[in-house]
């Protein structure tokens, strides 16, 4: 005997922590098995499934009653460098789908993000294998980390119609030649931070008459030093200096980094490193003598960091870049995050990018079903047509055009400070400069590697 269940009438881009869904009809499920295609029939209405969405419940499911959609998680839960961030990434994101579970699911769907969530340790090698092992089970992805490690996995993605949230920011996502219309970003690119970071540093610090751009090549780093290039063309400065590196688990210090920084001397450096870079990076400068500035891009901070001997150089010298607010913002998305702490801070932002990633995927699959399909096709289709509305966090966001059409240019710049939970306070609204509007965004600013 086939399940039923209520299929809300509408389906709105709310917080989590408020989300109500109004049930009004019975679903009829022709096809629960998750390699198939069905029909969920709602009186005039239906909705059809296919491949990670079941009739059968999700593993400890709220309401028995409700089916399952699967989505899959490919991130850095161990040992690579981003694993301070990322487990609490995934923590939010738990929180964020158990709220939405709780107040309904999605037309009738719990979703699951536990079941084929994997370690991939920020190896595009060991991602690529974990999506090919997940790829039959799941609807789509929840979480994919690394640009490197995603870009690896897109062409199978596209064969696959598999969307994805990511857990980078490479301005390529911007345009459909790269990312294939499949990538729900969220916030501004790694290139766009920096250009717009620069501005925010000039206006604030004063102009810098020479820069210097740190971080990891090819995607993340290689990014952020696109945006600084572009910036300095703009704003005829001529004395920038590009120093690539890698993580510490590659490059065993950063001790070449401080060497060329040193050498070049510029007014202020901008990272796009991991948090222990950082702080390796400022503490050896400032210990050295260095009285330039640093602005951090999103990937840089933790707060632990103001538990090491980097604290007061990183205090009197470091700014921090973020697409959002942070603990200490007042938005309806924020106060819905708390809520889903108990009120209790966690160890870091990871946190607050995990619940933030979270909606847009919450938009693309409820416009999916509120088209009737919440097949991988269906929920291809309903990326360009949405817009994510963040509850105030973030600047809102949609999918339908490439380059500055829908680029997010604004930031929350934010300074350290040991009293917050999180470690960091805003310096004030969000931010949006002069030079966005001069640069040319018609192309990814670098190619990943």
């Amino acid at each position: 005997m086939r399940k039923t269940r209520p299929i809300p009438k509408a389906f709105a881009l709310v917080a989590a922590g408020a989300l109500i869904l109004t049930g009004c009809s019975a679903v009829d499920e022709t096809d629960g098995d998750a390699g198939g295609t069905g029909a969920a029939t709602a009186g005039s209405g239906a909705i059809k499934i296919g491949a990670g969405v079941t009739e059968e419940p999700c593993p400890d499911a709220v309401n028995d009653d409700n089916g399952c959609i699967y989505l899959g998680v490919l991130s850095d839960l161990t040992e690579g460098p981003f694993a301070a961030l990322a487990v609490p990434i995934v923590d939010a994101q738990r929180a964020y789908w158990g709220q939405v579970n709780r107040a309904g699911g999605i037309a009738g769907y719990e979703v699951d993000i536990d079941t084929y969530t994997r370690d991939t340790k920020y190896q595009a090698a060991e991602h690529a294998a974990a999506y090919q092992q997940i790829e039959p089970n799941i609807l789509a992805l929840a979480q994919t980390l690394g640009t490197v490690n995603t870009a690896a996995i897109l062409p199978d993605m596209d064969k696959a119609d598999i969307v994805g949230a990511p857990a980078s920011w490479w301005s390529g996502y911007a345009f459909q030649d790269n990312d294939f219309g499949l990538i729900i970003e969220n916030g501004y690119s790694y290139c766009t931070e920096a250009i717009v970071g620069l501005d925010w540093f000039s206006e604030n610090k004063g102009k810098p008459e020479s820069v210097a751009a740190v971080g990891y090549p090819g995607d993340y780093g290689g990014d952020s030093a696109a945006g600084v290039q572009k910036w300095a063309e703009a704003n005829g400065i001529s004395d920038v200096t590009v120093i690539p590196t890698g993580p510490n688990q590659v490059t065993g210090n950063q001790d070449a980094v401080v060497a060329a920084i040193t050498k070049a001397n510029p007014d202020v450096v901008v990272l796009a490193v991991g948090p222990a870079e950082n702080a390796e990076i400022v503490g050896k400068l400032a210990a050295g003598g260095f009285t330039g500035r640093f602005m951090g891009s999103l990937p840089t901070w933790n707060p632990a960091l103001l538990r090491t001997a980097a604290a007061p150089a990183l205090t009197a010298q470091y700014n921090h870049i973020a697409p959002s607010e942070q603990w200490d913002g007042t938005s309806e998305g924020i106060a819905a995050m708390k809520a889903s702490t108990g009120g209790a801070p966690p160890p870091n932002g990871g946190y607050i990018i995990g619940w933030l990633m979270s909606y847009p995927m919450r938009a693309v699959l409820e416009k999916a079903a509120a088209n009737g399909d919440l097949t991988r096709a269906g929920v291809r289709a309903a990326v360009t047509e949405v817009e994510v509305d963040y509850q105030g966090m973030s600047t809102n966001q949609s999918y339908n055009g490439n380059g500055k059409d829908i680029a997010v240019s604004a930031i929350k710049v934010f300074e350290p400070n040991a009293e917050n939970p999180l470690g960091v306070v805003s310096t004030g609204d969000f931010y949006e400069g002069s030079t966005w509007d001069q640069v040319d965004y018609s192309e990814a600013c670098v190619a990943t590697s």
